[in-house]
């Protein structure tokens, strides 16, 4: 499986790095990780509405445009739908079944995604109503990955 994480910034802080780094070695095992980075948009200072729709436009072309077809795409969204591990391991199980081989988590910009890219999403995931950095959710999105390939495997893994 060719998973890709599409993500909008990049990770400034070691911190996270580390941690995203550490989850991506741990992958390597299960799957073809790919992390891709978007340039993220400079957000005016009390930037009206329309001007924060046009930074997440901006931001939803570059994230399209790094997209094939054939990609199976799953938005991190506030508005998704709430899965357990057990519900998202299930569910990347089914979809490598499906023969579908190549899935695209993104995770939007501080602002969120656009109209675009959320209509392109084959599925659209939340991890909890609250609002988290999009730095930090990278390194859960990871974890929750590996964690899924190990549910699958029936291998043991802390709760």
């Amino acid at each position: 499986m060719n998973i890709t994480v599409l993500a909008v910034g990049r990770l400034k802080e070691k911190y996270w790095r580390d941690a995203t780094e550490e989850y991506a070695r741990r992958l390597g095992a299960y799957c073809s990780l790919r992390i891709r980075e978007i340039k993220d948009v400079p957000i005016p200072k009390k930037a009206s509405p329309a001007e924060e729709e046009a930074v997440k436009a901006a931001e939803g072309r570059e994230l399209l445009a790094a997209l094939k077809d054939s990609d199976y795409v799953i938005t991190l969204e506030i508005k998704g739908k709430e899965l357990s591990s057990e519900a998202l391991a299930e569910k990347l199980d089914k979809l490598a079944i499906e023969g579908r081989s190549d899935i695209v988590f993104i995770i939007g910009g501080s602002l969120g995604l656009s109209r675009e890219v959320s209509a392109r999403a084959n599925m659209k995931l939340s991890f909890s109503p609250m609002t988290f950095p999009h730095q930090m959710m990278r390194v859960i999105l990871l974890e929750q990955i590996y964690r899924s390939f190990k549910i699958n495997r029936n291998e043991t893994y802390h709760k």
